[in-house]
Protein backbone atom coordinates (compact mmCIF):
# COMPACT_ATOMS: atom_id res chain seq x y z
CA UNK A 1 0.00 0.00 0.00
CA UNK A 2 1.34 3.40 -0.99
CA UNK A 3 2.16 6.26 1.35
CA UNK A 4 -0.79 8.49 0.37
CA UNK A 5 -3.33 5.71 0.86
CA UNK A 6 -1.75 4.78 4.21
CA UNK A 7 -1.94 8.42 5.29
CA UNK A 8 -5.57 8.70 4.12
CA UNK A 9 -6.61 5.58 6.03
CA UNK A 10 -4.82 6.85 9.14
CA UNK A 11 -6.77 10.14 9.01
CA UNK A 12 -3.62 12.13 8.23
CA UNK A 13 -2.98 14.78 5.58
CA UNK A 14 -2.36 13.20 2.18
CA UNK A 15 -2.31 14.14 -1.50
CA UNK A 16 -5.04 12.21 -3.35
CA UNK A 17 -3.37 12.55 -6.75
CA UNK A 18 -1.46 9.26 -6.93
CA UNK A 19 -1.77 6.11 -9.03
CA UNK A 20 -3.09 3.81 -6.29
CA UNK A 21 -5.87 6.16 -5.21
CA UNK A 22 -6.65 6.84 -8.87
CA UNK A 23 -7.08 3.09 -9.45
CA UNK A 24 -9.51 2.96 -6.50
CA UNK A 25 -11.37 5.90 -8.02
CA UNK A 26 -11.64 4.19 -11.41
CA UNK A 27 -13.07 1.08 -9.71
CA UNK A 28 -15.64 3.22 -7.91
CA UNK A 29 -16.52 5.16 -11.05
CA UNK A 30 -17.17 1.95 -12.98
CA UNK A 31 -19.34 0.48 -10.21
CA UNK A 32 -21.30 3.72 -9.69
CA UNK A 33 -21.89 3.98 -13.44
CA UNK A 34 -23.09 0.37 -13.55
CA UNK A 35 -25.41 0.90 -10.58
CA UNK A 36 -26.80 4.17 -11.90
CA UNK A 37 -27.43 2.56 -15.32
CA UNK A 38 -29.60 -0.27 -13.94
CA UNK A 39 -32.29 1.89 -12.37
CA UNK A 40 -35.07 -0.36 -13.67
CA UNK A 41 -33.25 -3.68 -13.19
CA UNK A 42 -34.51 -6.20 -10.63
CA UNK A 43 -33.49 -5.43 -7.02
CA UNK A 44 -31.17 -8.47 -6.90
CA UNK A 45 -29.13 -7.17 -9.84
CA UNK A 46 -28.78 -3.72 -8.26
CA UNK A 47 -27.86 -5.31 -4.91
CA UNK A 48 -25.01 -7.32 -6.51
CA UNK A 49 -23.42 -4.11 -7.76
CA UNK A 50 -23.84 -2.40 -4.38
CA UNK A 51 -22.21 -5.37 -2.64
CA UNK A 52 -19.12 -4.79 -4.80
CA UNK A 53 -19.16 -1.03 -4.22
CA UNK A 54 -20.10 -0.57 -0.54
CA UNK A 55 -17.78 -1.83 2.20
CA UNK A 56 -20.54 -3.14 4.48
CA UNK A 57 -24.11 -3.37 3.23
CA UNK A 58 -26.88 -4.48 5.59
CA UNK A 59 -29.97 -6.43 4.58
CA UNK A 60 -32.87 -4.61 2.94
CA UNK A 61 -30.82 -1.48 2.11
CA UNK A 62 -32.37 0.50 -0.73
CA UNK A 63 -30.42 3.14 -2.63
CA UNK A 64 -32.07 5.02 -5.51
CA UNK A 65 -29.82 6.11 -8.35
CA UNK A 66 -28.09 8.31 -9.08
CA UNK A 67 -25.63 7.60 -6.29
CA UNK A 68 -22.07 8.94 -6.07
CA UNK A 69 -19.18 8.23 -3.69
CA UNK A 70 -15.39 8.64 -3.52
CA UNK A 71 -14.42 5.01 -2.93
CA UNK A 72 -17.42 3.10 -1.56
CA UNK A 73 -15.12 0.77 0.35
CA UNK A 74 -15.20 2.96 3.45
CA UNK A 75 -19.02 3.14 3.69
CA UNK A 76 -21.03 0.98 6.08
CA UNK A 77 -24.84 1.00 5.79
CA UNK A 78 -27.06 -0.74 8.34
CA UNK A 79 -30.07 -2.97 7.76
CA UNK A 80 -33.28 -1.38 6.51
CA UNK A 81 -31.72 1.95 5.50
CA UNK A 82 -33.18 3.93 2.60
CA UNK A 83 -31.11 6.39 0.52
CA UNK A 84 -33.08 8.55 -1.91
CA UNK A 85 -32.05 9.99 -5.30
CA UNK A 86 -28.89 12.03 -5.74
CA UNK A 87 -26.91 11.02 -2.64
CA UNK A 88 -23.22 11.97 -2.52
CA UNK A 89 -21.09 10.11 0.05
CA UNK A 90 -17.46 11.26 -0.04
CA UNK A 91 -15.73 8.52 1.93
CA UNK A 92 -12.08 9.55 2.23
CA UNK A 93 -12.69 8.45 5.84
CA UNK A 94 -15.25 5.97 7.16
CA UNK A 95 -18.95 6.80 6.81
CA UNK A 96 -20.98 4.67 9.19
CA UNK A 97 -24.77 4.71 8.78
CA UNK A 98 -26.91 2.87 11.32
CA UNK A 99 -29.99 0.72 10.92
CA UNK A 100 -33.32 1.99 9.59
CA UNK A 101 -31.95 5.39 8.57
CA UNK A 102 -33.95 7.50 6.11
CA UNK A 103 -31.82 9.69 3.83
CA UNK A 104 -33.68 12.22 1.68
CA UNK A 105 -32.86 13.26 -1.87
CA UNK A 106 -29.62 15.11 -2.60
CA UNK A 107 -28.08 14.48 0.83
CA UNK A 108 -24.30 14.91 1.05
CA UNK A 109 -22.07 13.15 3.58
CA UNK A 110 -18.66 14.80 3.23
CA UNK A 111 -15.62 13.41 5.09
CA UNK A 112 -12.83 15.30 3.25
CA UNK A 113 -11.45 18.53 4.60
CA UNK A 114 -8.84 20.73 2.98
CA UNK A 115 -5.95 22.79 4.26
CA UNK A 116 -6.71 26.32 5.41
CA UNK A 117 -3.22 27.37 4.32
CA UNK A 118 -3.62 28.43 0.67
CA UNK A 119 -0.23 27.10 -0.47
CA UNK A 120 -0.84 23.60 0.95
CA UNK A 121 -4.41 23.67 -0.39
CA UNK A 122 -3.09 24.49 -3.90
CA UNK A 123 -0.67 21.56 -3.52
CA UNK A 124 -3.71 19.31 -3.00
CA UNK A 125 -3.39 18.33 0.66
CA UNK A 126 -6.55 16.96 2.27
CA UNK A 127 -7.63 14.53 4.97
CA UNK A 128 -10.78 12.67 5.81
CA UNK A 129 -12.61 12.83 9.14
CA UNK A 130 -15.22 10.08 9.82
CA UNK A 131 -18.99 10.63 9.85
CA UNK A 132 -21.32 8.51 11.98
CA UNK A 133 -25.11 8.43 11.62
CA UNK A 134 -26.99 6.59 14.41
CA UNK A 135 -29.91 4.18 14.09
CA UNK A 136 -33.35 5.51 13.09
CA UNK A 137 -32.05 8.91 11.95
CA UNK A 138 -33.93 10.85 9.28
CA UNK A 139 -31.95 13.29 7.13
CA UNK A 140 -34.32 15.49 5.15
CA UNK A 141 -33.75 16.45 1.52
CA UNK A 142 -30.60 18.41 0.76
CA UNK A 143 -28.97 17.94 4.18
CA UNK A 144 -25.19 18.36 4.22
CA UNK A 145 -23.20 16.58 6.92
CA UNK A 146 -19.68 17.99 7.34
CA UNK A 147 -16.46 16.11 8.21
CA UNK A 148 -16.20 14.62 11.69
CA UNK A 149 -19.89 14.85 12.61
CA UNK A 150 -21.78 12.25 14.63
CA UNK A 151 -25.59 12.30 14.62
CA UNK A 152 -27.19 10.43 17.51
CA UNK A 153 -29.87 7.75 17.17
CA UNK A 154 -33.49 8.77 16.57
CA UNK A 155 -32.55 12.32 15.52
CA UNK A 156 -34.29 14.16 12.69
CA UNK A 157 -32.42 16.76 10.62
CA UNK A 158 -34.68 19.11 8.66
CA UNK A 159 -34.40 19.63 4.92
CA UNK A 160 -31.55 21.84 3.78
CA UNK A 161 -29.73 21.83 7.13
CA UNK A 162 -25.94 21.98 7.22
CA UNK A 163 -24.66 19.86 10.11
CA UNK A 164 -21.29 21.22 11.24
CA UNK A 165 -21.23 19.79 14.79
CA UNK A 166 -22.36 16.62 16.53
CA UNK A 167 -26.06 16.23 17.27
CA UNK A 168 -27.29 14.27 20.31
CA UNK A 169 -29.78 11.42 20.14
CA UNK A 170 -33.51 12.10 19.92
CA UNK A 171 -33.63 15.71 18.76
CA UNK A 172 -34.95 17.77 15.86
CA UNK A 173 -32.26 19.97 14.28
CA UNK A 174 -32.74 22.53 11.50
CA UNK A 175 -30.94 25.40 9.82
CA UNK A 176 -27.51 26.49 8.69
CA UNK A 177 -25.65 25.68 10.76
CA UNK A 178 -27.99 23.02 12.11
CA UNK A 179 -29.16 23.70 15.66
CA UNK A 180 -31.35 21.68 17.97
CA UNK A 181 -34.85 23.15 18.20
CA UNK A 182 -36.45 20.51 20.41
CA UNK A 183 -36.25 17.02 21.83
CA UNK A 184 -38.28 14.24 20.24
Amino acid sequence: MGENKQRMLAGEWYVPDDEELLADTVRRAELCAAFNAVDTAPPDERRKILEQLIGQLGEDVRIRPPFRCDFGTYISIGTGTFVNFGAVFLDAAPITIGRHVQIGPNVQLLTPTHELDAERRRAGWEKGVPITIGDNVWLGGGVIVCPGVTIGADTVVGAGAVVTKDLPPGVLAVGNPARVVREL
